[in-house]
């Protein structure tokens, strides 16, 4: 008896919180456009300052190009590139959700700097 008691006055609170909820969906929405009127655009300048690189991959690679892709310089010693290219394939394989392309490129870049 007290179990459907004590669920009553648990349903009744849902409601309740629910009704104060939609009643103050209006607020909350102006609120929001406030808040996006007053974000930061972005322009070419601030996408210019970036630490992500901006364009796609190259026709063939260069290594500029798997350098930027494994994180690492150029001239990189082989036990960095190595290093770099577990944390960058650990987070990009394709058995873990990732891309089979991207792992195709990341590992395209570490026999690039390998050589």
């Amino acid at each position: 008896m007290t179990s459907a008691i004590v669920a009553g006055l648990g349903l009744a609170a849902v409601g309740f919180a629910g009704r104060y909820v939609l009643k103050q969906m209006p607020n909350l929405s102006s609120k929001m456009a406030e808040a996006m009127k007053n974000m930061p655009k972005l322009d070419s300048q601030s996408l210019a300052n970036s630490k992500y690189y901006k364009g796609g991959f190259e026709q063939k690679m260069t290594r500029r190009e798997a350098a930027l892709i494994l994180g690492v310089s150029p001239a990189a010693p082989k036990t960095k590139v190595k290093e770099q290219f577990k944390k960058v394939m650990s987070a990009n394989h394709p058995d873990r959700g990732g891309s089979p392309y991207i792992a195709a490129k990341i590992n395209e870049a570490k026999d690039m700097l390998e050589k």
